[in-house]
C-alpha cells in the first residue's frame, strides 16, 4: 500500500480501478471481508462482492461517477458507508469505498 498511514486506520479502506478491479485494501477492509477471501480479493472484480441489486446500485456509481453514502446496521454495528469516485492527475481512476463503525447515538452539531 502506497501510503502506509492508511494500513492500520480503524476504517476499512477499499479501492478499485475504472474497471472495477480491486486494487487496495488497508487491513480493516481485509478483515471485514475475510469471508469473501480477505486481501485474496484484490485482483477481483468488485461488482462480484455484490448480489442483484447491490451490484446494479455498483455499475449506476462507476455510470454516474458521484458519491453514495449511507448508513447501515449489520451482526450489531452501526456503519457509515462512503463510496465516491477518485482521482489521479484529474482522470477517473476507479471507486474507493471507506466503511466506519459509528454509534447508534451519534452527535451532530449545527456550525452554522
Amino acid at each position: 500500500m502506497a501510503h502506509d498511514w492508511i494500513r492500520e486506520f480503524p476504517g476499512a479502506v477499499t479501492v478499485c480501478d475504472e474497471h472495477g478491479v480491486i486494487v487496495e485494501m488497508n487491513d480493516k477492509s481485509a478483515a471485514t471481508f475475510a469471508e469473501d477471501g480477505g486481501r485474496a480479493l484484490i485482483g477481483k472484480d468488485i461488482r462480484a462482492c455484490h448480489p442483484g441489486e447491490a451490484r446494479a446500485k455498483v455499475d449506476r456509481l462507476f455510470e454516474q461517477r458521484k458519491p453514495n453514502v449511507y448508513t447501515i446496521r449489520k451482526k450489531g454495528i452501526r456503519k457509515l458507508i462512503y463510496q465516491s469516485p477518485w482521482y489521479r492527475d484529474g482522470q477517473y481512476a476507479g471507486l474507493m469505498e471507506l466503511s466506519l463503525e459509528i454509534p447508534f447515538d451519534i452527535p451532530e452539531f449545527d456550525r452554522s
